[in-house]
């Protein structure tokens, strides 16, 4: 059987499937043999694309859109996940729901600084777009390298609140003690966490995009029904967290799939809007610019699954 060989890059993120296609035969099972690089952040495996360094990587919307304004010639060719980004506090701090909506919930970060991942990650511009929305001039944006400096900015009082992945909220109530004050589910409704994209190249290349996305499949399906399992696999293939700790992420944001529905290609487009009004791009980069959607629609036959939540816990 002849392998085909692709360079992946991809995040510490434990949800994303990249760790379960690590530490299972999926890839192999459909030809591809992977050579898999760690980035700190999106806008980093963006740079390393734009070289000629990867062929398929795992990222957030938002800096892939500020690539392709810069010329980057790839597609988003699969979804993975929604609703990726919590924001969390110390005690200190009044969650949302103690207030009538999201002006009020600001009002307490006059004068002091949300942390994020690196200017042009998804929680950046999510957090940019909710300060410039309401108008919150006195609030700063800090951002850091890797997402993983924010619990220690939190704990020591670099930054009032922090915005991130469930991973990190689940860091911030096991290390710190912080909570989360703003669930994902009420920042941005149904926006891409994280997608699948691919270069122009790879994409011409016949058959190895739609065997990557099969591969992909099966293991966004394989959390919604084994999470324990998935957890698992997780926690034995990156080595620095445990089951139990791979298991509370996946239930902060249970909304995984490989689709590109509607509802996806609507909140990417809205976000490309949003990038532009920021000034973070020059154009505002279409959807027909963004996605690639013929090999996913071929596999994906039935109605999106990020909805569904993870049958195991339901049942709890």
């Amino acid at each position: 059987m002849t392998l085909h060989r692709i360079r992946i890059g991809h995040l510490s993120t434990v949800y994303h499937t990249a760790f379960i296609l690590m530490g299972t035969d999926l890839l192999e099972k459909n030809q591809i043999q992977a050579e898999w690089t760690l980035f700190p952040s999106g806008p980093d495996i963006i740079r390393a694309m734009e070289k000629g360094n990867l062929d398929i990587a795992y990222i957030g919307l938002p800096p892939f859109i500020i690539g392709l304004d810069r010329g980057l010639q790839a597609r988003c060719v699969a979804g993975g996940h929604i609703e990726g980004t919590v924001i969390i506090a110390g005690p200190s701090i009044l969650p949302l729901s103690s207030f009538s909506g999201m002006n009020g919930f600001l009002d307490q970060f006059a004068g002091k600084c949300i942390g994020t991942p690196p200017k042009g990650s998804i929680h950046d511009i999510i957090v940019r777009n909710l300060l410039s929305r309401y108008g919150k001039n006195t609030v700063q944006v800090k951002n850091y390298a890797w997402a993983d400096f924010l619990h220690d900015a939190l704990e020591d009082g670099e930054i009032a609140a922090a915005a991130g992945t469930p991973a990190l909220a689940v860091a911030a109530r096991r290390y710190g003690s912080a909570h989360i004050v703003v669930p994902a589910e009420d920042i941005w409704p149904f926006n891409p966490s994280y997608g699948i994209v691919a270069t122009d190249d790879l994409i011409s290349r016949g058959n190895i995009v739609p065997a990557f996305i099969r591969a992909h499949e099966d293991a966004c399906q394989m959390i919604r029904k084994n999470p324990g399992e998935c957890a698992k696999i997780v926690a034995d293939t990156c080595g620095f967290v445990d089951k139990a700790f791979v298991e509370e992420a996946y239930r902060i944001s249970p909304h995984y799939c490989a689709a590109l529905p509607l509802e996806y290609l609507n909140s990417t487009d809205e976000f490309s809007h949003t990038l532009y009004t920021l000034g973070s791009t020059e154009h505002c980069i279409s959807p027909d610019e963004i996605f690639d959607l013929t090999a996913v629609n071929a596999i994906h036959l039935a109605g999106h699954h990020y909805r569904d939540g993870i049958y195991e816990y339901q049942r709890w």
